[in-house]
């Protein structure tokens, strides 16, 4: 059995949820690292991240660090000794850091890759229209979300759900979905070999970041298509 040494990086809500189960699973997170403190509200004072509050509040080491490939933030990162990282969103690593840890890097994506990847898989799927989507756990490699995948798990989208509230219905079965790679990871006897499905590059789809402009209704457009744009993104 592998002793394994997690450590976990996220920074919304999303994902308050996996490390939470983690926990309580008795998984061994050595350290997590999230997103430095933004200002918020009218005052402008610093916010932590909801990531950052759950794991002050059980004690874990965090790490902010506002570039990933600063010697100083590798040097902490290192001091963690931990063999596996977990992802769940955060950004993107740099080969230096996803290539760390000797199990390698898990990322929890929302979506049935390689289908929608990118910053906002959710609400691309619903603005689009989609009757389904998932969440997938890849290994993490180089290029966007392109890494060999461990576990998908398919999820209907509701005639009337809004992507605030698919996000949270995806959150709950991407614990499942951590924790079944994990089991997988324990069982593969060799993981020098990764025990992931390589993605079909002839479905490729992209979920890019959103604007402010995305927001803006386009009233020559189809009822249809302005109902699925106030529920991507209201």
């Amino acid at each position: 059995m592998r002793d394994l040494r997690i450590v976990f990086m996220g920074t919304p809500d999303f994902a308050v949820g996996i490390l939470k189960k983690l926990l309580e699973e008795k998984k061994n997170i050595v350290g997590v690292i999230t997103a430095p403190d933004r200002p918020a509200g009218r005052g402008r004072k610093l916010r932590p991240s909801a990531v950052k509050e759950f794991a002050v509040s059980k004690n874990l080491p965090v790490l902010q660090p506002t570039n990933l490939k600063n010697d100083a933030f590798l040097t902490e990162l290192k001091e963690l000794k931990a063999n596996l990282q977990i992802v769940v969103a955060f950004r993107m690593l740099p080969k230096v850091v996803w290539s760390l840890p000797e199990y390698g890097t898990f990322n929890l994506h929302a979506s049935l890759l390689p289908q929608y990847r990118g910053a906002a898989p959710v609400q691309w799927a619903v603005y689009h229209g989609e009757k389904e989507t998932g969440v997938s756990v890849i290994q993490m490699t180089a290029g966007l979300d392109a890494g060999p995948c461990l576990i998908q798990q398919l999820v209907e989208i509701g005639s009337t759900e809004t992507a605030e509230q698919l996000e949270s219905r995806l959150s709950f079965v991407g614990v499942d979905a951590v924790r079944d790679s994990i089991e997988l990871l324990l069982r593969h006897s060799d993981f020098s070999q990764s025990p992931g499905v390589v993605q079909d590059a002839a479905n490729i789809s992209l979920a890019p970041r959103l604007r402010k402009s995305d927001g803006e209704v386009q009233w020559s457009r189809s009822a249809q298509e302005i109902y699925y744009q106030v529920r991507a993104f209201k």
